[in-house]
């Protein structure tokens, strides 16, 4: 049945299937477009899909059209794509979560987003998020944004808490079925974090690998465009789209070198556990016993389990208290809101915080991280510059790089997003996987990670570790998997 493919199929099965006419795109989009509206917007009401696009079904008829002409097919043909509500898609609004900014309609595509149709993919519409990406206020749980309301888990049933992750709109719509594939971003844990939460896989590239122009920034120096997907191999897929150069994004120029490295998939790999700074920490006890269950199984299957394998600077970096994140979204929020021409009146940070103030109904967790931020002293500033040269040592020369290299490891693998700090900071590729359940019967995850640029690598190693220990889990209404 079609069904079965759009649900379970990869992206290049589904492809197939509409390139040698068992199916047409027009149908799959069709096929999504019905479960946003049976799922989303009524039944369980899951509220993760904020916006659909106003040419689908138009765009879906031209790739069909283009396949009975003989045009060369891109590798993405006829994908329905869903896309993060901060990244700019042209003729959509785009809000980042803001009331503030609930009729921004930016003039132009992001340059992923260029890249996702020139594959031949099908924008399908734009995501929930948290707030800002989780930048408004210390309380706020991640389901909430100001314009859109409360995102609902799929596997769960309840609203995303507190530290789960901004993507959580593309995450949900993945997990239950609203889209084979999703784009987030990740500035620190936002696709990793409600991925495992999710069941589902979240691959978030190293800084660089994807450019950022078009996407509302949070922390330049750290923000990754990603996938939310299946499984492996879709999400790194649809990341050989994305990644590449970019003019306009500095970051993608340093990057680009590293990005076609050539890995061989069939080598003995070694994976390293930071036991003693993440595994250990109380808050992920309920998370142990499956974690060293998914160790043990994979020891079973011939990969070298290093166990401990701690950096040595975890300690510290966990405590630092740093000033990169207030400043970085004062300077990068201004610039985004200058370079589009002061959208909804909204020019500054204080504008912005004036708007909310003036519309409390719109922030009822407060905006306490906005004002911190409005206080911050610029990227001159001799307290930012310490902390940013900080962050790289303890993340990366200290941090991930020294464990890999001290132990002699090629990833290193925790419970869940516990590593999210260090991944974050260091801007080094990260992979969540899904492994069924924790001692309370809650989604429960792992995540990859390696340097910075050895993307190539890490997706390799996690293809191999998906196959031995990846689980997902079902949605907990039964709606969502008629």
């Amino acid at each position: 049945m079609m069904k079965d493919l759009f649900l379970q199929g990869s992206l290049s099965q589904i492809r197939a299937a509409i390139l040698d006419g068992r199916t047409s795109a027009s149908e799959v989009a069709a096929f999504f477009l019905s479960r946003i509206n049976m799922l989303d917007r009524a039944g369980p009401h899951l509220n993760c899909v904020r916006t659909i696009a106003p040419d689908v079904s138009a765009e879906a008829a031209r790739l069909d059209e283009a396949v009975r002409q003989g045009a060369m097919p891109g590798p993405l043909h006829g994908v329905p794509i869903l896309i993060k509500d901060n990244i700019c898609v042209a003729g959509m609004t785009m809000s980042a979560g803001s009331a503030a900014l609930e009729r921004f309609r930016p003039g132009k595509d992001a340059n992923l987003v260029r890249r996702l149709r020139a594959a031949g993919a099908i924008i399908l519409g734009k995501t929930n998020l948290t707030e800002f990406a989780d930048y408004v206020s210390d309380v706020m749980p991640s389901s909430f944004s100001g314009v859109s309301g409360h995102v609902r888990n799929p596997i769960t049933g309840e609203h995303y808490g507190r530290g789960q992750g901004s993507s959580v709109g593309s995450a949900a719509a993945v997990a239950a079925g609203l889209a084979p594939v999703a784009i987030g971003s990740e500035t620190q844990n936002s696709i990793q974090t409600p991925a495992c939460m999710s069941s589902i896989v979240g691959l978030k590239p190293s800084v660089g690998a994807v450019s950022r122009t078009g996407v509302f920034p949070l922390v330049p120096s750290q923000d990754s465009p990603g996938v939310l997907a299946r499984s492996v191999e879709d999400a790194a897929l649809v990341l050989s789209v994305l990644r590449g150069a970019d003019l306009a994004d500095s970051a993608t120029l340093e990057a680009a070198p590293f990005l076609n490295a050539e890995v061989d998939g069939g080598e003995p790999f070694s994976l390293g556990v930071p036991r003693l700074t993440i595994f250990e920490r109380p808050e992920l006890a309920p998370a142990l016993g499956r974690f060293l269950d998914c160790l043990a199984a994979l020891k079973a299957a011939g990969v070298r389990i290093v166990d401990h394998c701690d950096p040595p600077a975890a300690h510290e970096l966990l405590e630092v208290r740093s000033s990169v994140f207030p400043t970085e979204f004062k300077v990068a929020f201004e610039t985004f809101m200058n370079d589009h021409g002061h959208p909804c009146g909204i020019a500054s940070l204080h504008d912005l915080i004036a708007w909310n103030d003036a519309h409390p109904e719109a922030i009822p967790y407060g905006q306490s991280l906005l004002v911190n931020a409005q206080s911050s002293q610029g990227l001159d500033a001799a307290r930012y510059l310490a902390d940013r040269r900080a962050d790289i040592t303890l993340s990366r020369t200290q941090g991930i790089d020294a464990a890999l290299t001290a132990y002699g490891v090629d990833a290193l693998i925790t419970p869940m997003s516990s590593a999210a700090k260090w991944t974050g900071k260091a801007g080094a590729p990260v992979i969540a996987l899904p492994t069924g359940a924790d001692a309370h019967g809650r989604p429960f995850g792992v995540t990859l990670f390696a340097r910075r640029f050895e993307d190539a690598k890490l997706i390799s190693i996690a293809t191999r570790v998906e196959n031995i220990i990846a689980q997902r889990l079902r949605p907990a209404d039964e709606s969502l998997t008629a």
